[in-house]
């Protein structure tokens, strides 16, 4: 990847003359000496012969101390300057929607008629098949499971670790939420659930082979709660409502998509199941933004021991010379 260099606080090099202007518009420092004061103090120096000096004196440097002196200044400009290496921006993912999956696995889900490649499975096996791959495309979406049988319960809250999620889809197996179907009672603890997010985009999948089993809240009444909150259904009928046994509402599913302004899938084998899935992705595609986001490589530090160690360097001659001076 390219980087470009530049400095991030470039006003800072409007006072790198700064010394200069003092030095020109200020007087220099005089520092007082301490003096012996006789009146034979001529006579003295003659026998001495040391040579009699004012009682103030001017600061003087070296050239080799100016030069350290404009260094070390220099070099805590560009520290100060913030030197640094910037890449170009990257396309980052943003979290775009919460994204809730409530599954049927009451046990009607366990029914061994899905045919694949000769063999057969059971609705659920199908399901989780496909539910895997469509959380694994949802990179940036928050996404949470909701596992429903006679009760509903939460197996991941809203997250965007789809590794985990998809990892409890895997453990989950039928019957482990009761026999019934609480439809109701799945979309109630979805809206639990978008009451504690603060994103604007609230999405839902309900996949159910059933009925709703008549306990708790109404099917409809919940999906008027979920529109009230801003809140998307998409649902989808496992099986064949033709068949033998098969008590799939899809009236109600279909009730409850088109409160909520989302869309009905029926889903009788696993194709129709996947060819859902790909409709789904359509319908709600991943959202990349680019965000004001720059890998940034700061440089400061290196001018800054620069002006350190040559400040160390000016401090150690100073001392040495006065000890010179001393002697």
């Amino acid at each position: 990847m390219s980087t470009m260099f530049e400095f991030a606080n470039q006003w800072v090099f409007w006072i790198l003359p700064l010394p200069i202007l003092i030095y020109w518009f200020f007087p220099p420092v005089h520092r007082r000496a301490e003096a012996l004061m006789v009146p034979f103090i001529h006579q003295a120096a003659e026998a001495t012969g040391d040579k009699l000096r004012i009682g103030a004196w001017i600061s003087k440097r070296n050239l080799f101390q100016w030069i350290l002196l404009l260094l070390t200044w220099i070099s805590f400009i560009v520290a100060f300057a913030r030197p640094q290496l910037v890449g170009k921006p990257e396309m980052k993912v943003k979290t775009a929607r919460s994204f809730v999956i409530a599954a049927d696995i009451s046990f009607s889900m366990a029914s061994k008629d899905w045919v694949v490649d000769g063999n057969r499975y059971t609705r659920w096996e199908g399901v989780k098949q496909v539910l895997g791959n469509f959380i694994e495309t949802r990179d940036g979406d928050r996404l949470a499971l909701i596992f429903f049988g006679t009760n509903a319960y939460v197996q991941t809250p809203l997250t965007t670790d789809l590794e985990v999620v998809n990892w409890f889809l895997e453990e989950t197996d039928v019957g482990m939420a009761g026999q019934m179907t609480s439809v109701g009672k799945a979309i109630g603890m979805s809206m639990k659930l978008f009451e504690q997010d603060t994103i604007e985009n609230k999405v839902m999948l309900l996949l159910t082979d059933g009925q709703d089993g008549g306990k708790g809240m109404s099917p409809i009444d919940a999906a008027y709660l979920a529109k009230a909150d801003s809140v998307k259904i998409y649902t989808l009928g496992i099986g064949d409502p033709q068949a033998p046994n098969s008590d799939l509402d899809e009236a109600t599913l279909k009730e409850i998509s088109k409160i909520t302004g989302g869309k009905y899938f029926r889903a009788i084998d696993q194709k129709q199941l996947q060819k859902a899935s790909e409709e789904l992705e359509t319908l709600e595609p991943m959202e990349f933004e680019e965000e004001d986001y720059k890998p940034i490589t700061h440089l400061f530090f290196y001018p800054l021991v620069v002006a350190i160690v040559l400040s160390l360097v000016l401090i150690s001659i100073r001392v040495i010379l006065s000890q010179f001076k001393k002697e």
